[in-house]
């Protein structure tokens, strides 16, 4: 947190429902403690879309630099920025606003986030690889554009209604280019589909809360895959917990909310305050989510 709140201090925050449990304050005022950004982050719950239209508003005539958007609110968001970026176009999903002279410029930094957090944690590379992407939503349409974009060969989306799966594979074919875009119902031979990829990802919020259980089974997976769940608790998520039983590599979705954050912030203050940003928010996520472990927390 800014060290001094002053008439010039500027606001950013995130936007969803619920968001008590989000790291995104503690990671970025800590962030802009030690880059010296006059800023406060906070979080915005918001119970509905009705009440979404009218938070939006109001932020459109306050000091914000900008915001984050998390569940569920990604995909309508869309339709209240004033600008939208080509690659949250389409993901179908916004994840930061950035906010300039009561504008408001959407962008999806999730995808992107995911990418450099597997290339920092295990030096995973998405070229020329075939993945399983469990799920339809935002988060999969922001991870489908990012392995389009890092030329994976080929990326099957996993998902309970092929309808959902279809419609977000037909908004990126066009823009695929290098990737083949395939669906597969879960129930419908999906088990071979994840034990034949080299990377699955799960975008699904399955694993959230307390007693789900995995999105995928452990007989799924191989000992020699890469399994990245693009959530996060204190523990292991259900996932991971599962991958690494089956003798697989297991990352949960810590290390890319650090990396999206470390994008919205340079798309707010400027590029130089990501570099030296990283550490400090990891850190500051590490440390709280240790905290929750202490208090007994598990979500």
């Amino acid at each position: 947190m800014s060290a001094r709140i002053t008439g010039r201090t500027r606001l950013a925050g995130i936007i969803g429902w619920p968001v008590e449990q989000s790291l995104s304050p503690v990671m970025h005022n800590a962030a802009y403690q030690a880059v010296k950004f006059d800023c406060v982050y906070v979080p915005l719950p918001v119970a509905d879309e009705t009440d979404l239209i009218r938070v939006v508003g109001a932020i459109r005539v306050l000091p914000f630099v900008g915001f984050n958007v998390t569940m569920p609110y990604k995909q309508v968001m869309l339709d209240l920025c004033d600008e939208v970026a080509m690659l949250a176009q389409m993901a179908g999903a916004v994840n930061t606003v950035h906010c300039v002279d009561g504008r408001l410029i959407g962008y999806n930094t999730d995808g992107r986030g995911l990418v450099d957090a597997l290339a920092a944690e295990i030096g995973f590379n998405p070229a020329g690889t075939t993945v399983a992407l469990v799920g339809s939503g935002g988060a999969a349409g922001s991870a489908l554009v990012s392995l389009v974009l890092g030329k994976a060969n080929r990326v099957i989306l996993v998902n309970r209604t092929r309808e959902n799966a279809e419609a977000l594979a037909d908004r990126i074919r066009p823009h695929a280019r290098e990737t083949a875009i395939d669906v597969v119902v879960l129930d419908e031979g999906a088990d071979e589909t994840i034990r034949s990829a080299d990377l699955v990802i799960n975008a699904t919020p399955l694993g959230m809360r307390v007693g789900d259980p995995s999105p995928v089974p452990a007989e799924w997976l191989r000992s020699d895959q890469i399994v990245a769940d693009m959530i996060y608790r204190p523990e292991p998520t259900p996932l991971v917990a599962v991958a690494r039983s089956a003798g697989a590599t297991a990352v949960d979705g810590l290390g890319m909310l650090v990396a999206q954050g470390v994008t919205a912030m340079e798309i707010w203050c400027g590029e130089s305050c990501g570099p030296a940003s990283r550490d400090v928010m990891r850190r500051a996520a590490e440390e709280a989510l240790a905290a929750r472990v202490e208090r007994g927390e598990g979500a």
